[in-house]
């Protein structure tokens, strides 16, 4: 007999039991369970001696709302067990060399030209920069299929080439690409990193046309074998640190991940799940998932991939856009992202890791009201003795906009903690 109360209620459960039985999973990771089988339980996450043929599944509780957070290992390993659940077929990962890109695609009808944030990020003085600059251009294959090859820009000063050094990931938002990061990437560079931009999943070199990230996500809703909200480009990210950890010129034990909007979650959801990001520091990224669904306030980041939820709205028979289609959306294209996996749990989990979190204190798509838990929770886990490593910055009268200050805030948090 199955006794369980987990994160997914069980709308079928004679289906799901089957399953049960000839598994020794935990419930929350079924990986065969279609997602429209299930049906999220908020926050309360709990599984309590789950007895499968005979099998017993260690105890875990997680209470978002007051109460004890599950282990960072624990909810770790449920978050990489998920991202396997929806992978094509495993291939060895392989380097292949790449060109420059001289046109890149930017999903936007009118690509956008110049970032004064992005312009000002703190750069060496060094009059013969362009001279010194190392490009390299490759893909990384880190799954079968055409989205599983990582396109990836590294930028360098020439040098003695038995130096390790420290080195930054940086992540574009919705709609760009790596070469759009190229400002930061030389500005990081010019001070000794090692600097390093990725096309996400359906960007860039991975897309076809102007509509291929939207397509993605409202296939993700149909079928449901795909999670290119987030969750898929953080595999490669994973992938991208097997890289990065083995070259000769990076010192493993340095590197730092951050990035702009959609990117600044990548670098969150990146560091969260794999502890060689040493820090990080995502900009308007971070937000209360769960929060934003129970507070009313989740109407600006349902904007800004519109597509899929007005067809989850057109299939779920609704004549507009409600609470129970923004749950449902992500519980179809990014399971747990408004549960488990969402900010009081996963922020705190990055500790004792330097995390430095960049927000506009009036940015619509990340309420900062949202983050009053997974900031509690931080402090918590950082704790006195390493409290000097975790820091939120509300920028006053900013909406959801990298700033200038925002861009000097990550570099000084990367200057302070990998060199």
């Amino acid at each position: 007999m199955v006794s369980v109360s987990s994160y997914y209620f069980l709308q079928q459960p004679t289906t799901i039991t089957r399953h049960l039985l000839s598994s020794t999973r935990h419930v929350c990771c079924i990986p065969h369970v279609p997602p429209h089988l299930l049906t999220p339980y908020k926050y309360q996450f709990q599984i309590v001696n789950l007895s499968i043929a005979g099998s017993r599944v260690t105890e875990t509780e997680m209470e978002v709302n007051g109460g004890a957070v599950s282990d960072p290992g624990t909810i770790r390993s449920q978050f990489l067990q998920l991202l396997r659940t929806r992978r094509n077929a495993q291939v060895p990962m392989t380097v292949e060399p790449a060109k420059p890109v001289v046109k890149p695609l930017f999903q936007e009808v009118t690509p956008p030209t110049f970032s004064e944030a992005m312009e000002s990020c703190p750069k060496a003085n060094i009059g013969n920069l362009k001279e010194l600059l190392k490009e390299e251009n490759l893909y990384l294959h880190t799954e079968a299929g055409d989205q599983g090859k990582l396109p990836v820009l590294i930028l360098s000063t020439k040098g003695n080439n038995q130096e390790k050094r420290p080195a930054v990931v940086f992540l574009h938002s919705t709609h760009k690409c790596k070469e759009w990061l190229r400002p930061l990437l030389e500005a990081y560079a010019s001070r000794g990193y090692v600097a390093i931009g990725v096309d996400s999943r359906y960007h860039g070199e991975r897309a076809s046309s102007l509509t291929t990230y939207r397509d993605a996500l409202v296939s993700s809703w149909k079928n449901g074998d795909t999670m290119p909200f987030i969750f898929d480009t953080v595999w490669d990210l994973i992938k991208l640190a097997d890289y990065l950890t083995g070259r000769d010129d990076i010192d493993p034990t340095k590197i730092g991940i951050t990035g702009e909007s959609l990117g600044g979650m990548h670098a969150w959801f990146a560091a969260f799940a794999d502890t060689r990001y040493a820090v990080a520091a995502p900009i308007i990224g971070v937000q209360g998932f769960r929060w934003a669904i129970d507070n009313d306030k989740w109407q600006a980041r349902v904007d800004s991939i519109k597509a899929v939820f007005e067809e989850a709205r057109t299939d779920l028979g609704k004549n507009e856009i409600d609470k129970e289609v923004v749950e449902k959306v992500w519980d179809r294209i990014a399971p747990g992202l408004a549960s488990q996996f969402d900010a009081p749990n996963t922020v705190p989990a990055i500790a004792p890791r330097p995390l430095l979190i960049v927000n506009g204190a009036e940015d619509p798509r990340c309420p900062l009201e949202g983050l009053e838990i997974p900031k509690t929770r931080a402090y918590k886990a950082y704790g006195d003795a390493h409290s000097d490593k975790f820091k939120l910055v509300a920028e006053p009268g900013i909406g959801h906009q990298m700033t200038p200050l925002m861009v000097k805030e990550a570099s000084d948090w990367f200057d302070q903690f990998l060199k």
